[in-house]
C-alpha cells in the first residue's frame, strides 16, 4: 500500500518531457519534488506562477513565493509570474498539458467531484472547474476509500460534480486505475495489495485482464 509521497512518486512517472503541467492542491503538489532530472516539464499554478520547482527546504523558504494552495515553494530559472487573468487564459486557452488533482470521489465514466461537500463552509471550487474543462490529460490522486472504509471510486458521485466525463486516470493508495467507455480498468497493484483488495474497496465497475503488475515505484 502507497503512502501520499509513493502515489506522488507514480504520478510522476506519467509526466512526459515537454508537458506543461498544473497541480491540485495535496497530494498533486508533491509531484514536482519526484520527476525525472533528465526531462524538461513547466509546472504551472492558477495563482501566476509558470516554473515552479520542487518544494524549499527548512530555512529557505520565500514566504512571497507561493502556490495556488499557498504553500512556499521554489522556482526555476527562467519563471515567470503573472496576474490570475493571465493564468486562466492560460488554463482556458489549453495550454496545459496535464493537469494533476486531487478528488474526493470519483464515477466509472471519469466523472469528478473535489471541491465541496454539502452542509460544509468552503471559500469556492477555486480553479478545479477550469482546469478539468480545459487539459487534455487529467490524472486523479487520491486515497481509494473514505475514512469510514468506504470507496470513493463509485457507479456515480453522489457529491456535486467539479467536471463531467474528464478523469483519464487514477493513482490511490491501492492501484493504478485507468478510465475506459466500460468502467475502471486495473492496471497495477501498490506493494503488497492483492487484485481482490482493490475490487473490495472500488464500487465502481472494475475491469481486470490478465496478471496485474505490481507498481515500479
Amino acid at each position: 500500500m502507497l503512502d501520499k509521497i509513493g502515489i506522488a512518486k507514480r504520478i510522476a512517472k506519467e509526466v512526459q518531457d515537454g508537458d506543461y503541467v498544473n497541480l491540485g492542491i495535496g497530494i498533486p503538489t508533491l509531484v514536482a519534488n519526484y520527476v525525472r532530472d533528465d526531462i524538461e516539464v513547466e509546472f504551472q499554478s492558477e495563482n501566476g506562477v509558470l516554473g515552479m520547482g520542487p518544494f524549499p527546504f527548512d530555512g529557505e523558504e520565500d514566504a512571497d513565493i507561493i502556490n495556488a494552495g499557498k504553500q512556499t515553494i521554489t522556482t526555476l530559472p527562467g519563471a515567470s509570474f503573472f496576474d490570475s487573468a493571465m493564468s486562466f487564459s492560460m488554463i482556458r486557452g489549453q495550454h496545459v498539458d496535464l493537469t494533476i488533482l486531487g478528488a474526493m470521489e470519483v464515477a466509472e465514466n471519469g466523472d469528478i467531484a473535489n471541491w465541496k461537500i454539502p452542509g460544509k463552509m468552503v471559500k469556492g471550487m477555486g480553479g478545479a472547474m477550469d482546469l478539468v474543462a480545459s487539459a487534455e490529460n487529467i490524472i486523479v490522486a487520491m486515497m481509494h476509500t473514505n475514512r469510514a472504509g468506504e470507496s470513493k471510486l463509485l457507479k456515480r458521485c453522489s457529491l456535486p460534480l467539479t467536471g463531467v466525463g474528464c478523469v483519464k486516470k487514477i493513482v490511490t493508495n491501492l492501484a493504478v486505475i485507468e478510465v475506459t467507455d466500460k468502467g475502471f480498468k486495473l492496471l497495477e497493484r501498490a506493494p503488497g495489495v492483492s487484485v481482490e483488495e482493490i475490487e473490495k474497496a472500488t464500487e465502481g465497475h472494475l475491469i481486470i485482464e490478465g496478471d496485474i503488475p505490481e507498481m515500479d515505484i
